[in-house]
């Protein structure tokens, strides 16, 4: 026997793969969704998530496609939906304040973390970054203060020791939709489980960009790894210089410390045949697939680059 829903109307706002799962448990939830406020994709960026846009469109959900938030005219038409609920699933902007008081019962949002920890930009690249065993995603209420309000619901996900942040985000995005359906009989009910989010035993991190995957050669090889695992493809990857060229490293394995020969050369070079990166613990990364722009650069390809730099 269905349950007569009280407490179902909803004004979302969502991006990204994480905003098409969690909108599409909302609809399969019960929960009636009048508008969906996302994102119109940058042609600039590589797009290799699912489209929220596409999912309303099945559904014969309203969308608007980045408003200005600030528009009294987009405040009044949220408010004539009465919505018993704001969500906020992977929208790329804060919502301001006087948009989240016109939910009548709770402003939600699902962050990429074990909240309080990784607050902020990117949360799943910064814990594959630090080496972190497990992350998840956090249920939330939205404040004005970012990933600070009361926790309603929590998923945790393990971080295998050589996984890419782009495998832990898979995992990460399924944890979302387990944590956003573990509460939603209470939230149609107008019940909002909370707990403390305590904010002394968590940090804020910002965004990251592009440049940001630089390789320090004269790191441990493991946070190089680290830093591979955190920006490889899709992301846009940890990169080194041989002069103009940026070498980006798409797909590598970890070097164990003192595996390597004492007269290897520090960064990017070949040992038995293959590419290499090589840290000051002996340590580094085999390199399998190393690419110049879209073209992959063999061994020999690498070979040449150096010599080049070798006879300059």
């Amino acid at each position: 026997m269905r349950l007569t829903l009280r407490n179902n109307t909803a004004v979302v706002f969502a991006y990204h793969t994480v905003g098409v799962k969690c909108l599409r448990t909302l609809i399969e939830g019960g929960f009636e969704i009048p508008l969906v406020i996302t994102h119109a994709d940058n042609p600039s960026e590589n797009i290799w998530f699912e489209s929220v846009a596409d999912l309303c469109q099945a559904h014969h959900i309203p969308i608007l496609l980045d408003p200005d938030l600030n528009d009294s005219q987009l405040q009044d038409r949220i408010a004539q939906i009465h919505p018993d609920y704001l969500f906020s699933f992977y929208f790329r902007q804060m919502i301001p304040t006087q948009i989240l008081q016109l939910a009548k019962l709770a402003a939600l949002n699902m962050h990429g973390s074990l909240l309080p920890k990784y607050r902020g930009r990117v949360p799943i690249n910064w814990a594959v970054l630090h080496g972190e065993a497990e992350t998840g995603a956090t249920l939330h209420i939205m404040e004005v203060k970012p990933d600070a309000g009361d926790i309603v619901s929590q998923e945790v996900v393990p971080i295998g020791p050589d996984q890419t942040a782009y495998e832990v985000f898979n995992e990460v995005s399924q944890a979302a939709v387990i944590a956003l359906e573990k509460v939603l009989p209470q939230l149609l009910q107008g019940q909002i489980p909370r707990t403390k989010n305590d904010l002394s035993m968590g940090s804020y991190f910002g965004g990251r960009k592009p440049q940001d995957g630089l390789i320090n050669w004269q790191a441990s090889c493991h946070d190089v790894y680290n830093l591979y695992r955190a920006v490889a493809p899709p992301y846009p990857g940890a990169f080194t210089m041989l002069g103009v060229h940026q070498l980006v490293v798409a797909k590598a394995q970890k070097i164990l410390p003192n595996s390597l020969p004492i007269n290897q050369a520090l960064g990017l070079g070949l040992f038995d045949g293959k590419i290499v990166g090589c840290c000051p613990d002996r340590g580094g990364l085999w390199i399998e697939e190393l690419r110049h722009h879209e073209s992959l650069i063999s061994p020999q390809d690498l070979q040449k680059l150096l010599n080049t730099f070798t006879n300059a």
